[in-house]
């Protein structure tokens, strides 16, 4: 199995993506659409959030009801990410089950598993194309 998305740049630092029917825009600038960090924090959190539920269901914490997740990239001198935190909320009661929601949550989560740092896209290139 495979995930494909279709990203077209006509010019600038805006990009089109299509993923199946859906479309959205990122901004490397962050000035027409979400910055590529922002959009990474949101798929981060996005991917967070089920793994949450799945992890307090399998350490017996219940249904967590509403999660807010606020997202924080600290940057480096390059501009490029060096940390992400997560402050999470939940609406239900999780005693004393959260280190063990989260660290199973860690293991579930597949954007966090993809931004390891030995994931490198391999890369094709042609030119002259259009």
């Amino acid at each position: 199995m495979s995930k494909e998305v279709h990203s077209v740049s006509e010019e600038g630092y805006s990009t089109e993506n299509t993923i199946r029917d859906f479309e959205t825009t990122v901004d490397a600038t962050g000035e027409a659409a979400p910055d590529t960090l922002e959009a990474l924090l949101a798929a981060y959190a996005s991917c967070y959030v089920p793994a949450l539920r799945v992890g307090a269901e399998q350490r017996q914490a219940g249904d967590l009801g509403r999660i807010e997740i606020d997202s924080t990239g600290e940057l480096n001198d390059d501009d490029k990410l060096a940390s992400v935190h997560f402050d999470i909320k939940v609406a239900g009661d999780i005693g004393d089950k959260g280190d063990a929601i989260v660290e199973r949550a860690h293991e579930l989560c597949k954007v966090g598993d993809a931004v390891k740092a030995e994931l490198v896209a391999e890369v094709d290139i042609e030119g002259d194309a259009f």
